[in-house]
């Protein structure tokens, strides 16, 4: 009995053996032919089957959320550079003190400012500048709706990317605040009066380097910060850019006809100035003038060679005779 119990557990270990053998070879047959399946395979479809899972997990969202995200990114990028935005525009309107209010009401609407204000006359012919300062993200829309006042004549608008330069400060900044705290430690342990005369010089020296670096700082910091827009609102009656610009004869003549036009209204308005004094002071100079050349007319002219015979006045001496001549009877 115990002989057989013996050979029967010998021969269950031996299958279990055979079972547990089987099972190796086949899990390392099926990793090999998975291997060579995946080196047979062309480089796309195992470019594709490496990047599966984490196209799988960046395709869990729709694709619409996908170009979101991508379009949020690059905005992202460009909202950290520093951009500064200038522009001009041109707008002929009907009347110009309203649209300068309008003008002035826009930036004021969008978070900036009336910057500067300047206007000629306040006919069809007036001319106002306003130098607008406003948010830069604001920008664009406050440009559209400054067209939006009349007709637009002309628009320029320039950018400058200063986002190098302000990396630039900011190191320079750091290093020059590193200086600076560096001269006060060498000042704090100075023990003659040469060294404290010298490493206050040279304390004074770099404190200045530092707040012109923080100056030009901030005044990126303002530019980028605010942009500038020039908008010129001029009258129906003011000559258009187009004209402004022409060439030729035509233009020639047009531009002397309204010099000649232009030199006729001062000579007027000068005439009109002096002809109160004319009047108050030059009619009676004019009449006295004339009362006494005519007076002068009118006085009998005394005789200037007296009569033949009459003696000479006491203390002259009479001309000798002239030969020949007859003396009177």
């Amino acid at each position: 009995m115990d002989s057989g119990r013996r050979h029967g557990t010998r021969v269950v270990a031996a299958l279990v053996a055979l079972l547990v053998l089987a099972g190796c070879g086949s899990g390392s047959d099926g990793g090999d032919d998975a291997t060579v399946s995946d080196a047979a395979a062309p480089a796309p479809a195992r470019e594709r089957a490496a990047g599966a899972p984490d196209e799988a997990q960046a395709g869990v969202g729709a694709p619409g959320e996908a170009q979101g995200n991508a379009g949020t990114a690059v905005d992202t990028r460009v909202d950290q550079r520093a951009i500064i935005y200038t522009g001009s525009i041109r707008v002929q309107v009907d009347d110009v003190d309203a649209a300068a209010r309008d003008a002035a009401a826009t930036a004021t609407r969008a978070g900036g400012f009336v910057g500067g204000d300047q206007r000629r006359s306040s006919d069809a012919d007036a001319v106002a500048e306003l130098q607008l300062r406003v948010p830069a993200e604001r920008f664009y829309a406050v440009v559209e709706e400054l067209a939006g006042l009349g007709r637009q004549e002309r628009r320029e608008i320039a950018t400058q990317d200063v986002t190098e330069e302000t990396i630039d400060l900011d190191a320079r900044i750091t290093s020059q605040r590193a200086r600076v705290e560096s001269a006060r430690r060498l000042l704090a342990r100075a023990t003659s009066i040469s060294d404290l005369v010298s490493l206050e010089n040279e304390l004074a020296r770099r404190e200045a380097d530092l707040a012109s670096l923080e100056a030009k700082k901030q005044r990126l910091g303002d530019l980028t910060a605010l942009s500038t827009i020039t908008v010129t609102l001029v009258g129906p009656d003011v000559t258009p850019v187009e004209e402004e610009n022409r060439m030729g004869f035509l233009a020639g003549l047009s531009g002397g006809w309204k010099v000649f036009l232009a030199s006729m209204v001062v000579l007027l308005t000068v005439l009109g100035a002096i002809l109160p004094w004319l009047l108050v002071f030059g009619v009676p100079v004019a009449a006295l003038w004339w009362w006494s050349r005519r007076r002068r007319r009118t006085d009998p002219v005394p005789a200037l060679v007296a009569p033949v015979g009459t003696p000479p006045p006491p203390g002259v001496s009479a001309p000798p005779p002239v030969p020949g001549a007859r003396s009177a009877p």
